[in-house]
C-alpha cells in the first residue's frame, strides 16, 4: 500500500492514539488522530484493517531502515548512529509496534516471517561490526540485536510517558550503547 504524505501523518497520529488508548473505538480514535470518523473509516474500514495496515507500514519501515542507513556495506559506527536516528525518526511507530508486540509472535513456534528479514539484517550487522573490530566479540550479534532494539524500544516509551526528552535521547541511546553507564575515567595529567 502506497502511503501519502498526508497517510503517513495520519498513521503516526493514529500510532499514538492506539498506543495510549488501546481500547478505543474508531471514533474515539478518529478524534485523538484529529481526523474523522469517516475519514478514518474511508481508510481502512475496521480496526482491525487499521492494525493490519500500520504493522504492515511498520514493517516496510524498518525494511526501509535497512536500505537507508546500508547496513550491509556503511562504516559500523556510522551505521549505528544512523540506525538510531532512522528509528528514532518513526518513534510513533515504534511505540505501536511496542504496543503491539507479543512474545508469540516472534520465536521457534511463532509467526516470524513477517519481522525476519529486519532481524537477519541487524544480526549480519552486528557481526560484521565485530569481524571489523568496532564492536566486541564475547557477545553474539544476535544479543547486540536484542539490546540495541529493547534501547529503541524503552527510549521511545521512556519519551511518551515524559521520562525522557526527545532532545537528546539519540545521544543517550548511542552512548549508552556504545559505552554503558560506567564514568569515563580520566587520566590525570
Amino acid at each position: 500500500m502506497d502511503l501519502t504524505p498526508q497517510d503517513e501523518r495520519l498513521i503516526k497520529a493514529l500510532a499514538l492514539a492506539i498506543v495510549n488508548r488501546p481500547r478505543a473505538t474508531l471514533k474515539e480514535l478518529a478524534e485523538a488522530a484529529g481526523v474523522s470518523k469517516a475519514t478514518l473509516h474511508r481508510f481502512c474500514g475496521t480496526r482491525d484493517n487499521l492494525v493490519h495496515i500500520m504493522e504492515t507500514h511498520g514493517e516496510a519501515a524498518l525494511n526501509r531502515i535497512v536500505v537507508d542507513t546500508d547496513l550491509p556495506n556503511a562504516d559500523p559506527l556510522t551505521t549505528l548512529r544512523s540506525l538510531i536516528n532512522e528509528h528514532m525518526a518513526h518513534r510513533e511507530l515504534m511505540a505501536f509496534l511496542l504496543f503491539q508486540y507479543r512474545p508469540d509472535t516472534v520465536g521457534p513456534e511463532g509467526d516470524t516471517g513477517r519481522w525476519q528479514s529486519y532481524i537477519k539484517a541487524l544480526d549480519a550487522f552486528f557481526l560484521r561490526g565485530q569481524q571489523q573490530g568496532a564492536f566486541r566479540i564475547d557477545i553474539t550479534a544476535a544479543v547486540f540485536s536484542e539490546i540495541f532494539l529493547t534501547m529503541i524500544f524503552a527510549m521511545v516509551d521512556a519519551e511518551r510517558r515524559g521520562r525522557a526528552a526527545s532532545a537528546n535521547s539519540i545521544t543517550v541511546l548511542e552512548q549508552m550503547f556504545l559505552h554503558g553507564a560506567l564514568v569515563p575515567k580520566v587520566d590525570n595529567v
